[in-house]
């Protein structure tokens, strides 16, 4: 059927004529609650030191990393993911589980100092911990062993619990590690104690930047336990799997080159849903905004927006403390498609 151009009943244009009307049928809010902060000790440290491949993120010292959570609780951001920086490594990531290292030093510093207006997370996981840079014990052959390393996870998750961790990040995906964490949480008293699942984690060229910030000390590749990234599939049974385990959130990393992967795991999860905007997202942001090839807010608040459209309920980001600063501040007119 054709209409004349004096009669057409159908005009999308006319819910896009003014920003009230905008932002009256807009299906996407993006909140400062939606975003979590990752954030870097350094063991030792005396000052922070920015991240070269990172603009913007410092490994911490002790006080600086206090700032940095009051900031962002201040800033109303739903939570901080802690990643320890160690000065000293082994095979079997041993300082993962000292109660005085420096993850768990860190937990506390943050739970003290924040309480809970933000909810402290702890990333557990050994790639930060091991002389080698993967996320479990070896084998004499080289191969990641997976239930011995589960029987570390078990002991590393009740060190960041005792230390007041109030949600766990397994990101090693190993197989059962789910199952075994919420086992050895809930055996020991910690049934309070959320699991944030990196469920679907794929084996991704985008976190190169993330191992300038940890010192990895990587040899190889985790291809044998990390997703491949042509796959999509099989994230959802990952999912299925940490959701029968006992996970309370899932996750999937990278974000916007996996945002068909959220999407399929949005529209079947039971628990909410995160994406981690990695490393390498971030830096390209950062670089092409440098060079003046993009506007560096719209793009950063576009891209997180984007994310919550294809399924995220909650996003990690390096973006977290600019995009709250900006959402919470009169936006000027050429950003009005993200105000709350």
């Amino acid at each position: 059927m054709t209409f004349s151009p004096d009669f057409l009943p159908h005009r999308p244009r006319r819910l896009r004529v003014s920003g009230p009307v905008r932002s009256l049928v807009r299906e996407t809010a993006l909140r400062p609650a939606n975003l979590v902060l990752p954030l870097f000790l350094l063991e030792g440290a005396t000052e922070p030191r920015e991240i070269p491949s990172m603009p913007g993120v410092f490994q911490h010292t002790e006080e600086s990393l206090v700032a940095a959570a009051r900031e962002a609780a201040e800033l109303g951001i739903g939570g901080v993911m802690l990643f320890g920086v160690p000065l000293h490594k082994d095979a079997t990531g041993s300082g993962a589980l000292d109660p005085d290292g420096v993850l768990s030093r860190g937990v506390r510093l943050l739970r003290e100092a924040v309480g809970d207006k933000t909810v402290v997370m702890a990333d557990l996981c050994l790639d930060e911990f091991t002389d080698h840079g993967h996320c479990g014990v070896l084998g004499a052959d080289g191969r990641v062993l997976n239930d011995e390393t589960l029987a570390v996870y078990r002991k590393m998750a009740l060190t960041l619990a005792r230390a007041g961790a109030q949600m766990l990040g397994p990101s090693g995906m190993m197989d059962g590690q789910i199952a075994e964490v919420r086992s050895a949480l809930d055996s020991e008293g910690f049934q309070d104690v959320s699991l944030f699942a990196y469920s679907a984690k794929y084996a991704s060229a985008l976190y190169g930047p993330f191992r300038d910030a940890v010192n990895s000390s990587l040899r190889g590749d985790r291809r044998t336990y990390q997703q491949d990234p042509a796959n999509a599939r099989e994230s959802l049974r990952e999912v299925e799997l940490d959701i029968a385990e006992g996970a309370d959130l899932v996750m999937v990393k990278p974000g916007h080159f996996y945002a068909d992967v959220l999407r399929r795991v949005a529209d079947v999860s039971p628990v909410p849903v995160g994406v981690y905007q990695v490393s390498g997202e971030y830096s390209m942001i950062c670089a092409a905004a440098a060079n003046g090839w993009l506007d560096r807010e719209r793009t950063v608040l576009e891209s997180l927006v984007c994310l919550r459209r294809a399924g995220a309920d909650v996003i990690l980001s390096y973006f977290a403390v600019e995009a709250a600063r900006l959402l919470r501040s009169p936006l000027p007119k050429e950003l009005e498609e993200f105000s709350l």
